[in-house]
């Protein structure tokens, strides 16, 4: 009989012991503890088990669940009896700033303050131990939401000290989520204020903290060393494309093929791969995403349940607010295309805005690409990827994203759609200056917009908006030959009734052009004498069935102009 599916639950215990569904990943606390790293830090894309990972590591280890054997006993930590002994046995201090998403920095640090107040109200038993001194009771009072920066960089030292003492035992600390406030100070402007705090606070923590034994630090991203880690030297950092800990997070073919085989879905094994396949650990290819899974065995429909689980806000933006390169990547992304860049997987947020590896970066860490191909660069000391969209899941929820951008004009927008399938020029002009007037300063709204960027910034945006929107009926070919000022297009039906449609965009010159519509002329000349409609005859389409528009934009003022005959 299939075992119930607990969806979201993060309780490794109640896990096991109500015989919910489970994916066993105990070896993960073996492969930890053999390794000895000090400090170790993981990243993985969301929902992929590092809370619940986190919080078996703390359910083995903490003297909280000492002779729980009932837990571990059927699952395969359990089968080396030195393992059965350290059950147990330490001290553990577990918290998790998931839950750290302010809009300021003065409610982030006071967020922070209360979960480590709270933190202290979980451990005050020891308050009253003859093993605190007067002035450890002293600072215990002051532990409160109130307290000062220096008193809150020093928590988690005092308590593993306190621990130390009336255990006689080094501490194990666990911290889950720890970039989530750090991506949220980013998006909301204060960035330089949190990270001054949390550097000093994982300085304590992590680096001058005598009584520490071992701790994990899990999250989405690596940020970088500079920013946050400056003085911890004894951290060990284990991205995605890290041989460490390689099955531990997601599900692999072979665990995937048993679930779907215990709740009699085995037919569905190829739809459920083009899904939700497509993650890479290290050297381990096919890791499936793990929240998508335990719904579908627990729905048994394909949705994309993955990336709706949260905010894509920062992504949208980034890509949205990005200059043409990022742009035409995703077209190819989108296109199934590989797409080829060197990176560094560390995450430097005051470089989102002006890098276009950053973003990459970003995009690897938190799982809407996978890496094809990965070599290092010996000549040149650099890695180098070739990357692509994960999977479906992954590439709809893209999708709905540019479509999202049009969404506020979405009259305008598909009334220009359906005047270019008409063939209607006059509404097609009408409907695109509309469009155009809306959305020029939505995709030139960066910190640092540009008067020189808007036509480009538009344009590449707006093709990827004609690529989602007319998926279905026309395959759209981006040629980009040009370079700035111009960026041809071909729509290529994928039904014999439709006509071939060829865009061909070019900034306004007053040097080369007297008026718009020279620059229209100029840009159905670029047309023909680049013979771009050879590619679309060679195909099979007649000349009657292929009409050719010219874009000639001026400011947020566009015009165009067509040939029916090229």
């Amino acid at each position: 009989m299939a075992r119930t599916i607990s969806i979201g639950q993060q309780n490794f215990s109640e896990l096991i012991v109500k015989n919910y569904f489970y994916m066993d990943k105990t070896n993960f606390i073996k492969e930890w503890w053999e390794n000895g790293d000090d400090v170790t830090l993981i990243t993985r894309p969301r929902r992929f088990g590092k809370t619940l990972t986190i919080n078996m590591v703390e359910t083995f280890f903490s003297v909280n669940y000492a002779g729980r054997e009932d837990i571990f006993k059927d699952l395969s930590i359990w089968q080396e009896e030195k393992y059965q002994k350290l059950q147990g046995t330490w001290p553990v201090i577990s918290l998790s700033f998931a839950d750290i998403k302010e809009v300021t920095y003065e409610m982030a640090q006071y967020k922070i303050n209360q979960l480590l107040a709270n933190l202290y109200s979980r451990f005050r038993f020891i308050k009253d131990s003859p093993m605190l001194t007067t002035k450890d009771r002293d600072y215990w009072e002051r532990v409160s939401v109130n307290m000062n920066v220096s008193d809150a960089s020093l928590v988690l030292h005092n308590l593993s000290e306190y621990l130390y003492r009336y255990y006689g035992k080094k501490v194990i600390i666990l911290l889950d989520e720890y970039d989530t406030p750090m991506q949220e100070a980013y998006v909301y402007g204060y960035w330089e204020e949190l990270t001054g705090f949390i550097r000093s606070f994982f300085n304590s923590t992590f680096k001058t903290n005598p009584c520490l034994g071992r701790a994990i630090m899990t999250g989405i991203t690596r940020i970088s060393k500079e920013s946050v880690f400056s003085d911890l030297n004894n951290l060990e950092i284990v991205t995605t494309t890290s041989r460490k800990y390689e099955s531990s997070f997601g599900f692999t073919q072979e665990e995937v093929s048993a679930a779907l085989a215990e709740y009699g879905l085995s037919d569905q094994q190829g739809k459920v791969k083009d899904w939700y396949d497509g993650f890479t650990f290290g050297r381990l290819t096919d890791v499936y995403n793990p929240w998508s899974i335990i719904n579908y065995l627990e729905k048994k429909r394909f949705s994309a349940y993955w990336v709706n689980t949260s905010s894509n806000t920062l992504v949208g933006k980034l890509i949205q607010e990005s200059n043409s390169n990022i742009k035409i990547a995703m077209e190819d992304l989108l296109n199934g295309k590989a797409f080829h860049t060197r990176m560094d997987e560390q995450i430097v947020f005051s470089q989102l805005e002006n890098r276009e590896s950053a973003i990459w970066s970003l995009l690897l860490a938190s799982g809407y690409l996978r890496v094809e191909h990965y070599f290092f660069d010996e000549e040149r000391g650099r890695d180098e990827y070739d990357l692509v969209l994960t999977n479906k899941e992954v590439r709809l929820m893209f999708e709905e994203m540019i479509e999202g951008w049009f969404a506020r004009d979405t009259q305008k927008y598909n009334g220009f759609i359906k005047a270019l399938l008409q063939g209607d020029c006059k509404a097609m002009n009408h409907y695109m200056n509309r469009v155009a007037l809306e959305t020029f300063s939505f995709f030139d709204s960066g910190k640092r917009p540009s008067k020189d960027t808007e036509p480009e910034r538009f344009y590449h945006g707006f093709v990827l908006g004609l690529l989602v929107e007319l998926r279905e009926r026309y395959v759209v070919i981006s040629n980009r030959e040009s370079g700035f000022g111009r960026y041809d297009v071909m729509l290529e039906p994928l039904h014999q009734e439709e006509d071939a449609i060829i865009l061909e965009f070019k900034v306004y010159d007053s040097d080369e052009e007297q008026t718009l519509s020279d620059t229209v002329a100029s840009a159905l000349t670029q047309i023909k004498e680049k013979a771009y409609a050879a590619s679309l005859e060679a195909k099979g389409i007649s000349p009657e069935r292929i009409r050719s528009y010219g874009f000639a934009f001026e400011g947020k003022k566009v015009l165009i102009g067509e040939d029916k005959h090229v």
